[in-house]
């Protein structure tokens, strides 16, 4: 069977088929550098990995480029607040994506550009979409003509005349004074006073968003990539905004297939900080939810339906992991005992076969799944029984190990491994990373009541750590960095 993906372009499920066989090129947007991950950056990015993961398995040589936003309103809003610097809100937080994604098992990208890295090919991109009349300079601003892209409003299916200005608040109404037509948007901020600022054929000042990935696809994989991945909320404006400036410039399709994922809702409601129902993958991980067990939790919904975030649906999730998790780690724990000596190679059965039609079926990773119950369930009884003291039959030792090491193979393409401990929730997290991870949310903590000027709270959370050994070291620039005492 061949790969099938749902292509958000044409709104159909395809064959997929790469530009040179036997390679993929992968994008994918990232994070805009202003605040901790949440939950929905953890959905996002553990089906993309998984994505990458069944092509590398599938043979195809894989280029994963995921840039960084470090130029942004809310990264200066941030440092505003902060009384940092847009460098130091952006660094404080690449470094804590790094240390998320870690713990999630995630691979990381061959390349991860960041936009201030591609100012260059930013201005250089611009100057070609000026050249060629897609766009226009207004007293310093540079905005794309939307009315000079025909095909505008493909990939979200909406028209001009449906099209809901200041999208995600980033235009204000000085900005809209300035554009020919209400929908036209950014390619270049003229400098405002007190912010930074670079230079540039139009005058100093900083590159709108949507540009900053047109700009660093181009650079980094051509003009025309395999497939670009993203979250549903960034069809609009944002990929299709990258789409029409990409493709006026190119004249050629800027990505085959576009996949995005379904949103995250807690509950039933969509998550978000107004809501308070905001979570942090960090805080989630703190509380002593395992790594693997927010993995599972993720691959059971199909990555183009919504997921509904409950306790109960967690429990469930580290239900499932705990047996999983004993199957997974049979071999290292026992395998000696069990005579184990080698992996076997290049096994196939019909369990194989399964998994590999689930996943070439749009990435049915449910299905997927229930492959890896099936098979680990005698590993995970046999486990148990060695747990207890019993012993294993020679012949049993020797008829479940093929399915073991089948197990663990498969079980790895979902990016899912044995964990030497797991905790059930609200347990104390077990390992070093998590603890970094509770050390650095505190800290963000104390960052935002400093920002308040609750002075109050950022004592308290100070000599909170204190007492657990921890030493805060406040720097210049808001940058707070911490030792154990």
């Amino acid at each position: 069977m061949t790969l099938r993906l749902t292509n958000t372009l044409t709104r159909r499920t395809e064959p997929f088929e790469p530009l040179v066989p036997g390679q993929v090129s992968l994008y994918c947007c990232g994070v805009t550098v202003y605040d901790l991950c949440h939950l929905g950056h953890a959905r996002s990015y553990i089906v993309w990995d998984v994505l990458r993961r069944y092509l590398i398995w599938s043979g195809y040589a894989v280029t994963f480029v995921q840039n960084y936003t470090d130029i942004d309103d809310k990264i200066l809003r941030r440092a505003a607040e902060e009384g940092s610097s847009m460098e130091a809100v952006s660094e404080r937080n690449i470094e804590a994506f790094r240390v998320d994604m870690a713990a999630l098992n995630i691979l990381p990208p061959d390349r991860m550009p960041r936009a201030t890295g591609s100012l260059d090919a930013i201005r250089a991109l611009i100057g070609e979409l000026e050249a060629k009349g897609a766009a226009y300079s207004a007293e310093g601003d540079v905005y794309f003509a939307v009315m000079q892209h025909a095909g505008y409003g493909k990939l979200s299916g909406r028209d001009l005349g449906e099209q809901q200005q200041n999208a995600e608040g980033r235009v204000s109404q000085a900005e809209e004074a300035r554009k020919r037509h209400p929908f036209d948007f950014a390619l270049w901020k003229a400098a405002k006073p007190g912010e930074p600022s670079f230079p540039s054929p139009w005058g100093a000042g900083r590159p709108g968003w949507h540009i900053e990935c047109s700009a660093m696809v181009r650079e980094e994989l051509g003009d025309t990539i395999d497939i670009h991945l993203g979250g549903a909320d960034l069809i609009f404006p944002h990929h299709e905004n990258e789409i029409a400036q990409s493709e006026a410039a190119t004249g050629q399709a800027l990505a085959r297939t576009w996949l995005h994922n379904g949103m995250v809702n807690v509950g039933g409601e969509k998550m978000s900080k107004s809501l308070g129902n905001f979570t942090t993958i960090r805080a989630l991980l703190a509380s002593g939810v395992s790594p693997m067990t927010l993995r599972l939790f993720v691959l059971q919904a199909h990555y183009r339906k919504p997921l509904d975030f409950t306790d109960q649906a967690l429990e469930a999730a580290a239900t499932g992991w705990k047996g999983l998790n004993a199957a997974l780690g049979l071999g290292q724990r026992f395998g000696a005992a069990l005579g184990w000596s080698a992996l076997a190679a290049d096994i196939q059965s019909e369990a194989r076969q399964r998994f590999q039609a689930a996943m070439d079926d749009d990435l049915n990773t449910a299905a997927a799944l229930a492959v890896l119950f099936e098979l680990a369930r005698p590993l995970k009884a046999l486990a148990n029984r060695l747990e207890r003291g019993d012993t294993a039959r020679s012949e049993e030792a020797a008829e479940l190990a093929p399915r073991w090491q089948e197990l663990v193979e498969l079980a790895g393409v979902l990016g899912l491994m044995a964990e030497t401990q797991t905790s059930d929730m609200g347990a104390a997290a077990a390992d070093e990373d998590t603890k970094e991870a509770a050390i650095l949310e505190k800290i963000a903590e104390r960052q935002a009541a400093k920002a308040a000027r609750d002075f109050a709270s950022a004592d308290r959370i100070r000599a909170e750590l204190k007492q657990q050994g921890v030493e805060l070291i406040d720097k210049p620039g808001g940058v707070t960095d911490w030792m154990r005492s």
